[in-house]
């Protein structure tokens, strides 16, 4: 016999995956930011030293 739908139930964890891969793509740019802005910040400092 083949099981009902369950409608509700899967659209909440089709949901709940999205907002998981939205979050851990957000984290990942931010991290990427703040990479950039750490090394960025580093190329200053040493150019400043420098002089």
């Amino acid at each position: 016999m083949a099981r009902t739908p369950n409608y509700n139930y899967e659209r909440q964890e089709r949901d709940r995956q999205k907002a998981a891969k939205k979050a851990e793509k957000l984290a990942a740019k931010a991290a990427a930011k703040e990479d950039r802005t750490k090394s960025g910040a580093a190329t200053d400092t040493e150019s400043e030293t420098e002089e």
